[in-house]
């Protein structure tokens, strides 16, 4: 995503959001929190706010670039809004969050709306559990790359 992009998006593309949208776009880590962000900025030497950090994410979820959720309570996690539909399973002994998608449950779930005469516009679902290298070794089994680190 570039500067035209943003403005398409109907923002500014001042030097914050650039930098924001750089970690999202270039990081290992695809769900971030605004303190993971804003600690990239630090270590990077950036003098970006987490006010700042904060102001930012929110005017991109209102433009539809970022998506919110709320995977360990009231924590804020966002990530970029370009996969197209996936659910996650986040591990709750290690904090890493795996996508997933798969047309069966997406197809039951249109079923069991169908059946109640309900007409489903989006859903999310988180499954919580443990992944295996937790349970078995105390050691995060699931893929990096794809997941958030907490």
């Amino acid at each position: 995503m570039n500067s035209d992009e943003l403005k398409r998006a109907g923002l500014k593309a001042t030097l914050p959001r650039l930098k924001i949208l750089r970690i999202f776009e270039e990081g290992a880590t695809r769900h971030l929190t605004a303190e993971d962000i804003y600690r990239q900025l630090l270590d990077a030497g950036e003098e970006v706010g987490l006010a700042t950090v904060y102001r930012v994410l929110t005017q991109f979820e209102s433009a539809g670039l970022v998506r919110r959720h709320h995977f360990e309570g009231d924590k804020a996690i966002f990530e970029l809004n370009e996969s197209g539909h996936h659910d996650h399973m986040v591990c709750t002994a290690c904090g890493k969050v795996l996508e997933f998608f798969d047309e069966r449950l997406e197809a039951r779930q249109r079923e069991l709306a169908e059946e109640e005469g309900f007409f489903i516009t989006d859903h999310s679902l988180y499954l919580y559990g443990t992944c295996l290298g937790m349970q078995e070794r105390g050691v995060c089994s699931l893929k990096s790359g794809d997941d958030a680190d907490r």
